[in-house]
């Protein structure tokens, strides 16, 4: 059967595999010849929405990809520049007659599409794009009157009642770009002004990715429901950063992560991968938001908190971003943070916590700071968590339910392991000693600060402020 079209090019983006690639399948099913080809981004120094360590991982996965694509058969073209003129003078070197992609779920790369969909209709050339980041877009749920969901749990509901389409079970078969179209080099962390990071990621690339899922189906995942919200050691599954990248598809995750249910021996572990999935839905859920409500990337989801009075960067977030706040468990997640570019989940809600109801620092500061160091940095998820932790975002915890970070330590860490991985001048410190705060003149330990505000009254002010805004 003939291919409906000759040259095609392949836009790699979050999907930086050969396995279950929507849109790379579907152009290799379609053309007679695929052209991968990855656009690095043109910015230096310093950005908004990442940093080093989620760059240095961005480029072990592009040197995977060129790897993996080298063994298919194929060559990944790498330009740099914005989307928009890069893919038009490909088009115009190769002739091709379509460009492949899978669909961006945040804003940005919408706009993208939508004036890469104008400008190759102009040039009559086919602008395809895929579902491939979600088991379910936007459009495919809303309430029974059509609108979307504000809260998760009915959202949770229909996401989970819905039909999942299974992954794609073959690689896509690739042949060889034209062997004079030119390339730049993969990108290092020169390409943006970079310097070495602190944080030592994880692996990255494809084949790393599947390492991780098959030790989290094996191990975390079974006691998901029990350990989860444990810090000290691996108790979740550790596979954010291959969903962020796509080196892992989501159809993938969901299919192995139901058939291991159905094979678990235990109602503990079938429970286990269960809860897991629903947090597949907690990130479903946040990109729906983020589709229906791009403006939370700059306001609070909750209109009534616009105009909340929040305190700006200072020496309190200088100290909350280095991991001296004399909080034992808030400073051992940001410095896990530091070394790693990860944060566990129940951490990463006591710290947020900690800096939008104890500091009263506007949240978008510490949004900006988890980008920054995040390798798994998700711009839907992080703000959704960030909203839910300042008590302003959707279906977000109540103003007045307030974590408490020593109260949190006793019931997530109560041997103190966590805190004392990562905080090592807390190493000889009796656990106990995390559990409430130190007397005024009396430090936990000799090189460990005192904490820099009382919780309690920091609480206060919080109720207060968020009640005037209430009313």
């Amino acid at each position: 059967m003939p291919k409906r079209f000759k040259t095609v090019l392949h836009w790699f983006r979050r999907d930086l595999r050969l396995t279950d690639n929507t849109a790379l399948n579907a152009a290799s099913q379609e053309a007679e010849q695929v052209i991968p080809v990855y656009i690095a981004s043109t910015w230096k120094q310093k950005h908004r929405w990442t940093g080093p360590a989620r760059q240095q991982f961005l480029c072990g996965c592009l040197t995977s990809l060129a790897n993996n694509l080298e063994h298919a058969g194929s060559r990944l073209i790498v330009r740099q520049g914005s989307a928009e003129s890069a893919l038009m003078a490909l088009i115009k070197e190769t002739n091709a007659d379509a460009v492949f992609t899978n669909r961006d779920p945040d804003p940005f790369g919408k706009q993208t599409e939508t004036t890469l969909t104008k400008q190759c209709e102009s040039r009559n050339v086919a602008f395809l794009t895929f579902k491939d980041t979600l088991l379910h877009e936007p459009d495919e749920i809303a309430t029974g009157d059509g609108n979307p969901y504000r809260v998760y749990t009915p959202f949770s509901r229909n996401w989970l009642s819905l039909e999942k389409v299974s992954p794609a079970s073959k690689r896509p078969k690739l042949t060889p770009p034209p062997s004079k179209l030119p390339s730049l080099d993969l990108p290092t962390l020169d390409t943006w002004d970079l310097p070495a990071p602190a944080a030592e990621p994880v692996a990255p690339g494809e084949k790393a990715a599947r390492k991780r899922l098959e030790h989290a189906l094996k191990v975390p995942l079974l006691n998901y429901g029990d350990a989860r919200n444990t810090p000290a050691g691996q108790t979740t599954s550790r596979l954010s950063q291959d969903l962020r990248f796509g080196l892992l598809s989501i159809r993938e995750i969901y299919a192995r992560t139901i058939a291991t249910a159905h094979e678990a021996r235990s109602q503990n572990a079938r429970d286990g991968l269960h809860t897991f999935i629903k947090e597949l839905a907690w990130r479903e859920f946040y990109m729906h938001i983020l589709h229906h409500f791009p403006e939370v990337l700059d306001l609070e989801f909750n209109p009534k908190y616009h105009d909340l009075p929040w305190q700006s960067e200072g020496e309190a977030f200088r100290q909350w971003s280095q991991g001296r706040t004399g909080f034992p468990i808030v400073d051992a997640g940001i410095r896990e943070l530091l070394a790693t570019g990860f944060m566990h989940n129940r951490v990463r809600m006591i710290v947020s916590m900690f800096l939008t109801k104890d500091l009263h620092i506007d949240w978008r500061h510490g949004e900006q700071f988890f980008m920054q160091h995040l390798v798994d940095g998700e711009i839907a998820s992080n703000n959704g968590g960030w909203q839910w932790s300042a008590g302003t975002g959707a279906d977000a915890a109540p103003y007045f339910r307030i974590q408490n970070p020593w109260t949190q330590t006793k019931r997530y860490d109560p041997q103190g392991q966590y805190i004392k991985e990562w905080v090592p001048e807390l190493a000889d410190t009796p656990p106990p000693q995390f559990f409430s705060p130190p007397h005024e003149t009396a430090p936990i330990a000799p090189d460990y600060p005192l904490p820099i505000v009382d919780h309690a009254a920091e609480r206060e002010k919080t109720l207060t402020l968020f009640k005037t805004h209430s009313t």
